[in-house]
């Protein structure tokens, strides 16, 4: 059975029985692993941290599957948990280091820095510090619409807001990005 034959929904019927339970979440971990693990890193920067909430998304999952009613597509269900962890861990962070978003924020720019391979001429890399200069809101927006290319429609299921606030903060993210590549 390869990944690319079986359709969500039946991998979820799979998981609903005993017999296939562990083998359809095997499957389900394996297709969306990646994706998952590049919209969190993107969030949290660090590859540690980013594992270390991946971890706690794929718990949440497990604990949280046998109830998805498919109200939304399964990746969409996946992305809202994994964003959840993202803006938890944060929040953490934050109260961890009893320091205001901003410096959180700085610490992020900075990790970005002290990656090895961190290069402030390379056109990524001024990307991502100036995404991590966008408000918390607008840096998931941007991050869903530019790098996973997901629509508006389906991006107001995962954030639960209406597609018009998303455009605009895009919109707004947009600017503050291009308003940094231009100035830094």
């Amino acid at each position: 059975m390869s990944l690319t034959t079986t359709s969500d929904s039946e991998l979820l019927v799979q998981f609903r029985n005993p017999i296939t339970k562990e083998k359809a979440y095997t499957t389900i971990i394996k297709k969306y692993q990646e994706k998952l693990y590049w919209h969190i890193r993107r969030m949290v920067v660090d590859h540690d941290d980013a594992n270390d909430v991946l971890q706690n998304v794929l718990i949440r999952v497990w604990n949280g599957l046998e109830n998805f009613r498919e109200d939304s597509q399964l990746y969409t269900w996946l992305y809202r948990i994994a964003t959840n962890e993202c803006l938890t861990f944060i929040e953490q962070q934050k109260k961890r280091a009893a320091v205001s978003f901003s410096d959180v924020e700085t610490g992020l720019s900075n990790k970005i820095k002290a990656d090895k391979h961190f290069d402030a001429n390379r056109i990524e890399w001024k990307l991502q510090l100036a995404i991590q200069q966008l408000p918390e809101k607008q840096r998931i927006v941007f991050n869903l619409r530019y790098y996973d290319e997901m629509p508006y429609e389906e991006m107001s299921r995962v954030l639960e807001t209406s597609e018009g606030a998303l455009k605009a903060s895009y919109h707004h993210a947009v600017k503050k990005v291009e308003d940094y590549m231009l100035n830094h």
